[in-house]
């Protein structure tokens, strides 16, 4: 391996509400890719839309995230170690713009006449394109955070204008979705099953994603200048493979990827059965189930304030084993009190909506500070890394725990679609025609199934070790090494050529 040394990069002023603004808003794209491409949206349209069967769809839906299991630690690498005028990250993010619109379109533009086999293999194709193009935004956006925010509690208040932007565009995009297109009344008869509609939702969210990626990416832009800019490095690839298992076998990282896939598979689960139990348990109709949404947005405004509050108050450690495990015991209320007949699923009944209005500002408000302290403590890692072995692999990290949301999504939508198939759930099923023994069937195996998976992911997070004293004595090191570095003036010029070798 050889390596040519760069001064370390300029102090850069204090991160402003501008900053932070226009940093979280990329994640608009993300969570309108969140909410479209979501396993409850997938199963229903090609379940109850195209005809497929919807384990099939299940399969499917994994199969189309298992590229990222290997391009996204190498997109994350590759983002660590390139170098550019625009730094490391800025090119990846302007990149994806375009493909991850355009390939967002056409997953819900078949051709017309083709088979369900045939749709569903195109959807595939069209899935993998589209999320290796969203990841390369989201991966070199995320590793900006622990640069742009070197603080403990700093970096937390970023990441949750971050988040505050994903799930409140989430929740949007869902109410939009139900509410507007696919809403159920004389100009569309069919509603869910309306195929046409989700077509126009598609031209819309990929202009939104479009937009949005290229706004923030150049609203961030002038903090180039104050980054990391990595050294030229050649480096076999047995050097490279050391590298990146050195990175993922983090114990931090290892921990809360494992509490990660636990806890991700129960939500995965949730989030492909929800659009079910609102259908044909609650019997919601499509446009009544935008409003109960509504509970995310208020949610994100909840998590933006409260999370960094919770996490100064009781650690990263202490506030996420907390959250999980109120977490839990609220999600069990709607559909257990449900089961033991303490709650009862009274159509159009103003308590059912309260009740499911409650159940989603509440999981989601839990939701989203677990996962703005959760991302924060991946930073945690990274600096943690950096500081123990000298490498700068934030975009690695994150790429790794990244996977985990991807990888549980289809988990959980696999798992879903199992249960979907074995309680033998009709295809293109009218709300109100389903035998209700079914729908009694699937809830009595959903609730022990999530109950199990998020409880095990509270377990697992206990085995995290970094907290505030080891993150400063981290920053000391690295600011030695740093100065070090800036003393022995060793190196490639004020302004280096781009090389783009990994």
């Amino acid at each position: 391996m050889s390596r040519t040394e760069v001064p370390p990069a300029l102090a850069p002023p204090p991160l402003g509400f501008p900053t932070k603004l226009s940093y979280g808003l990329g994640s608009i794209a993300y969570g309108v890719s969140a909410a479209a491409l979501a396993p409850a949206v997938l199963q229903l349209y090609f379940n109850q839309v195209i005809g497929i069967p919807a384990v099939l769809v299940g399969v499917a839906i994994m199969v189309s995230l298992m590229a990222d299991v290997v391009l996204d630690p190498l997109i994350g690498r590759w983002s660590d170690h390139f170098r550019s005028r625009w730094g490391r990250r800025h090119p990846f993010m302007y990149a994806a713009a375009l493909p991850a619109a355009a390939f967002f379109y056409l997953i819900w533009h078949a051709p017309k006449g083709l088979e369900p086999a045939q749709i569903m293999v195109l959807a595939v194709v069209m899935l993998i394109g589209v999320r290796i193009s969203v990841a390369s935004y989201e991966i070199a956006s995320s590793a900006l955070a622990p640069e742009l925010a070197p603080d403990y509690n700093e970096r937390t208040s970023l990441l949750a204008f971050r988040w505050f932007f994903a799930i409140g565009t989430l929740a949007v995009v869902t109410i939009m979705l139900l509410s507007v297109f696919l809403r159920q009344d004389a100009a569309n008869p069919l509603g869910v099953l309306n195929r046409e509609r989700y077509s126009q939702f598609a031209t819309m969210a990929a202009i939104v994603v479009f937009i949005s990626i290229l706004v923030s990416t150049a609203a961030t832009h002038n903090r180039i200048k104050y980054l990391h800019q990595p050294p030229a490095v050649r480096m076999s690839i047995g050097e490279v493979a050391r590298e990146i298992l050195a990175a993922v076998r983090h114990p931090g990282l290892v921990v809360v990827m494992g509490s990660g896939v636990l806890g991700g598979t129960g939500v995965g689960v949730t989030s492909a059965l929800s659009n079910y139990f609102y259908l044909h348990l609650w019997h919601l109709k499509p446009q009544a189930i935008g409003p109960v949404a509504l509970g995310g947005l208020l949610a994100s405004v909840i998590g933006i304030v409260v999370a960094p509050m919770i996490s100064r108050r009781f650690g990263k450690k202490g506030a996420m084993i907390g959250l999980f495990t109120v977490s839990i015991l609220t999600s069990m209320i709607p559909i257990g009190g449900w089961l033991i007949g303490v709650i009862a699923a009274v159509p159009d009944s103003w308590g059912i909506y309260a009740l499911l209005f409650t159940d989603v500002l509440v999981s989601a408000a839990l939701g989203l500070m677990g996962i703005v302290i959760l991302t924060s403590m991946i930073a945690d890692v990274a600096t943690d890394h950096a500081a123990k072995s000298g490498a700068r692999s934030e975009g690695l990290l994150f790429a790794a725990n990244g996977l985990v949301a991807k990888f549980t999504v289809g988990l959980g939508a696999l798992v879903a679609g199992a249960l979907i198939t074995y309680v033998g759930f009709p295809t293109h099923a009218v709300p109100g025609t389903v035998d209700p023994a079914i729908v009694r069937h699937l809830a009595i195996l959903y609730l022990p199934c999530v109950v199990i998976f998020n409880g095990g992911s509270v377990v697992v997070l206990m085995f995290y070790k970094l907290d505030r004293k080891t993150h400063e004595h981290n920053l000391e090191r690295l600011a030695e090494a740093a100065a070090l570095a800036e003393a022995a003036h060793v190196t490639v010029g004020t302004s280096p050529a781009p090389d783009h070798s990994v």
